[in-house]
Parts: structure tokens; sequence; C-alpha cells
């Protein structure tokens, strides 16, 4: 069996927080219902779609769902939430802060009808704090956090990370919470709320950064570039090759003779460079004896020379080669899938359990797709019944 089989679940969300975290759930075995206003997720409508005018990004984070179109902001409507969070296990959302209350649809009230059930909210700022209630996107939680400060080059202006970490460590975060309550519920019986803020969610990441702080105050760099984000580890850098760029670090002083003794560059042997302190207090020097060594080489062939010397190393790829990637197509988190109306690339799960399988994905389903089948089959309803809510545009 899945390890979430049975597990009836509500996506309340867009983007790609809620959307996430509810697509792990899917490949995990949970029956995921994703509830989309009347104008549908926001992601429908963005320009990069593929050959059957599905946004990439839609279909990456909502394949494997049920979708109902459903305008929350109608009472007929949250009557219809109401009715399915009766037999669902969790609710995830992340719709502006308090729009659930304010429709009368969040935890306190949710509880009433279903008091086994387990909520789970995202916002930018979480409930409580200063910044509460605030509304924010992931490149303003990486403004807000110090990401951007601290990502980039020290003479260059703050940079947003490439991918969107924010939004996918917190459904990440999410996740975590909604299986520890689904534990805490097989002793409890009782459903409760989970919370999670982007911020704290990303803060963490910041560790070394901050270590860096803690230790060498505001002498401290507050963007490293490819160096260590706290400054205490050297070399470790992204450094170039005869066809692109490579990644080495040296953790330990053992890494750093045994990279020494390979390069053979009579500068590396200067016993300023014996230690890690020294390594780090002349960094400019080190990256120059390591850029001029690993020019010589083509980044596979460096990578495949220091993984046999257990030496930290990996080459920068492109896009296009991590689509080739043998690994990442072996390991399945990128997933071609091919249904009745052909083939598709979707995500598949980076979650391996050994006695779950994981749920192959399914094609997003279309606006609304699903509607009549869920109410049908979750609520009982007829098809006049249907229809009238059709009419009164609640669905």
């Amino acid at each position: 069996m899945t390890a979430l089989e049975g597990v009836k679940v509500i996506c309340v969300g867009q983007f790609y927080f809620a959307p996430y975290c509810t697509m792990l759930m899917a490949r995990l075995g949970a029956d995921v219902i994703k509830i989309e206003s009347p104008e549908g997720d926001p992601y429908r409508r963005l320009p990069a779609v593929d050959e059957d005018g599905t946004p990439y990004q839609f279909r990456f984070l909502n394949s494997g769902k049920r979708t109902i179109r459903l305008d929350l902001k109608n009472p007929a409507g949250q009557e219809v939430l109401r009715d399915l969070v009766r037999n669902a296990d969790v609710v995830v959302q992340n719709l502006s802060p308090g729009a659930m209350d304010r429709f009368g649809l969040g935890y306190e009230q949710l509880s009433e009808v279903n008091p086994r059930l387990i909520m789970a909210s995202g916002t930018g700022f979480g409930s409580f704090g200063p910044y509460a209630g605030e509304s924010a996107m992931d490149l303003t939680i990486q403004a807000r956090t110090a990401i951007m400060s601290t990502t980039g080059f020290e003479d260059g202006v703050p940079v947003r990370t490439g991918p969107s970490v924010v939004d996918f460590m917190a459904g990440t975060h999410i996740l975590a919470g909604v299986l520890a309550a689904l534990f805490q519920r097989t002793r409890t019986g009782r459903g409760q709320h989970v919370e999670v803020a982007l911020q704290d969610a990303i803060l963490p990441s910041l560790t070394s950064n901050i270590a860096g702080l803690l230790s060498a105050g505001i002498a401290s760099h507050e963007r490293t570039g490819n160096r260590h984000g706290g400054m205490a580890v050297a070399p470790y850098n992204a450094y170039p090759a005869a066809d692109g760029w490579v990644t080495v670090l040296c953790p330990t002083d053992a890494h750093w003779q045994r990279l020494r003794a390979l390069m053979h560059d009579p500068v590396a042997d200067d016993p300023r460079f014996a230690t890690m302190t020294g390594r780090c207090d002349h960094m400019d020097e080190v990256d120059a004896v390591v850029g001029r060594w690993t020019r010589t080489w083509t980044k596979d062939d460096l990578a495949r020379t220091l993984k046999d010397l257990k030496i930290p190393c990996a080459p920068v790829v492109t896009l296009p080669e991590l689509l080739e990637d043998p690994h990442v197509r072996a390991r399945g988190v990128l997933r071609t899938v091919t249904d009745e109306k052909g083939s598709f690339v979707t995500l598949g799960s980076p979650l391996h359990l050994s006695d779950s399988p994981m749920v192959d994905p399914t094609r997003s389903g279309g606006l609304g797709e699903h509607t009549d089948a869920v109410l049908s089959e979750e609520l009982g309803m007829s098809a006049d019944q249907i229809a009238k809510l059709r009419d009164a545009g609640v669905i």
C-alpha cells in the first residue's frame, strides 16, 4: 500500500507553496482535491505552455490531483467546502493572510465541522510577530530574510537565488508538520492547526552566514559569491575549467593535502596554506592556485579524478545538461509520462519509501474538470443540485 492511502487532502492554494506540499502528498498516495477560484490558479495563465496548452509550472505542481472550480467568496461555495471538510483529513491553504477566517473557513470554524481535521496554513510571516498579516512572495521573503543580501558577489548588487528556494523549502516544512500531526492524531484522535511562515522556513539555511557574522562581527562578508557563506572553508569556490566551471572544496586539511599533491604547484606548498585558518586568511591566493590548475581540465574529467580521491567536487551543469542527466532520470524526480493523450514531463517525488510505492503522476486536470465528479462522489449531489450551483456561479 502507499504511505498515505485513504488520506483525503484539500488544497486551497496557488503558486508554489501549498501546491508543492500537496503534490508530494499525492505522490505518497493521498487523494488530493485542488480548489480553484472561478478564474483559476494564476499559474494557469503563464506563457510557457506545453503541447496541450498547460503551463509547465502548473503541470509540475498539480498533476495527480482532482480539480474543482469553487467560489469561496460566495456563501454557497463556503458551504460546499465545509461539506467536503467533513470527510477530509487535511486542508492545506496559502491564501492571503486572514482570507480563510474572513470566509468563515478558518481552523476554529472548520474544526467544529470535523474535530479530526488537520489544517496547514502557510503565510509569509505567520500569525504572530510584528510582520504578521503582511503579504509575501518568494522574492519579498528573500529580500526580508537576508537571502538576497548574502547572494551574489561583494562588489555587486543583491541577487535573488536562481530557484524559488523559499516556496519549496516552506512547502517541505509544512509537509513535515502535516505528517507529524497525522501521526499524533493516531494517538489523540484530534486534529490541529499546523503553521509555517516562509521566513521561518528559509532562515535556518543562513546558518553558515550567521555563524560568520557572530564570529567576525561587523567585519564579516555578507555576500561571498561562490565562497563559503561563513568564509570558514578554503578552497571553496567555482573554478574555471576548459569547458565551463567546476566546484571544488576542501572541508578538512586532509582534503587539501590530497589536492595539493595532485596539483604539483610549488605555490600550493606554501606553509601558510597548511591549515584551514591559514587558507581562509589567504583565500585569493588559494583560489588563484586552484583556478590555474582546474582550467587545464574538462569539468567532467576533473570531477571524476577528484571523486576517486574523495575530494568534494562537481561540474557546474547547465539546465539543458540537467534535463539529460542520467542520474536525474534514474531517480525519477523529473518524469516523462505517457497517457492516452501522449507524453508529458512532470515532477515525480524526492521521497522514496522502501515499503510504500510512489504513485505515478497523471496529467493535471483542466480548470474545474473534476467538479461534477467530486460533488457527486464525495457529497452525493444530484445532477440538478450541481446544475443549480453552476447557474449561481458557485462552481
